[in-house]
């Protein structure tokens, strides 16, 4: 169990039915924040308009339910730090962003990704691309005319630096910002937040002491916390949970659509599907159904895998 009663969250994105990482990750996320005595905060990551809808997201609630991970706030019933849409916060993000450029960190970038691509921009050994630098150092008369051939997106300067943080659950971690990861965007060329400001401001504004979210997104970790500081917001608790594989080793993702909750569901009950869960998560001895609240006097993130998960064949189907 954590000491202190926390504040957690679930920030899914409505373009589709969860997977079975995302279930993996929200189960673990609930049983951080409710072990303490915590609450859990339900925010709707639909920046993109064009892949997010309000069906989806509704649908989003539905299994939540449905598999007894109950939240607190948030979504359709809204509650004191409404709007729980991200597609409705753009103001607290442009405020946000004008802060960063009152500072002189923020610069137009007319790169595209194809432009990038062509021009052998580096690369980090888990394939993300290193931004070059392309756009940092044009002067006015530069940006107005490539201006009038594209709009622009805006990136935050980073500086010669090393951004490290303890991982609750993974341990010691970091990346120096310039090399690892160069200058990253704010906000896309086509009008689109990116997910580093908007998942910065959001967190901050809702209370969120704690987020529980896929090893995936660790390396975006240290450029969230740049972006805390520089905002002079209070960071929370991180804690990166192992991706499930296929025992092929593939990471499970939304291309899976067998791995969706609907085809989950067909197959196992509730239960049975928490069950399953808290078994890979070594939360339970066995695959035997079991609820979301039975599981909360023994959690403890010490059980928990800290390497990737393989699915045994057979599990879930």
């Amino acid at each position: 169990m954590t000491n202190g009663a926390e504040r957690g969250r679930f920030a899914p994105s409505p373009s589709g039915r969860m997977h079975l990482g995302n279930l993996f990750a929200s189960l673990l996320a609930w049983l951080s924040a409710k072990a303490s005595g915590g609450r859990v905060v339900l925010r709707i990551e639909d920046l993109d308009a064009g892949r997010c809808t309000r069906a989806c997201a509704d649908q989003l609630e539905e299994d939540y339910r449905t598999l007894g991970l109950l939240w607190d706030e948030g979504g359709s019933a809204g509650g004191p730090d409404a709007p729980y849409y991200q597609s409705g916060r753009g103001e607290r993000y442009a405020a946000a962003l004008e802060t960063l450029r009152e500072k002189g960190l923020v610069y137009p970038c007319f790169c595209t990704r194809a432009q990038l691509h062509a021009a052998s921009a580096p690369h980090r050994e888990d394939g993300q691309m290193v931004y070059p630098g392309t756009c940092r150092d044009l002067t006015p008369d530069q940006a107005a005319e490539r201006a009038k051939i594209r709009p622009s997106a805006d990136r935050l300067r980073v500086p010669d630096r090393e951004i490290a943080f303890e991982d609750g659950h993974l341990g010691p971690y970091a990346e120096h910002l310039a090399r690892d990861c160069g200058d990253f965007l704010l906000r896309r060329s086509d009008g689109l937040w990116a997910y580093q400001l908007a998942v910065v401001v959001d967190d901050a504004s809702m209370g969120v002491t704690q987020v529980v979210r896929g090893s995936d997104l660790l390396s975006s970790t240290p450029r969230q916390l740049y972006l805390y500081e520089l905002l002079g917001l209070t960071p929370p608790k991180f804690y990166h949970v192992p991706l499930l594989l296929s025992p092929d080793g593939r990471r499970l993702s939304k291309r899976d659509g067998d791995l969706s909750l609907d085809a989950l569901l067909s197959h196992s009950t509730p239960g049975e599907l928490i069950g399953k869960l808290a078994y890979l998560a070594g939360l339970n001895p066995s695959a035997k159904p079991r609820t979301p609240e039975s599981l909360l006097a023994e959690f403890d993130w010490q059980r928990v895998p800290c390497e990737d998960i393989f699915v045994p064949t057979g599990l879930f189907f």
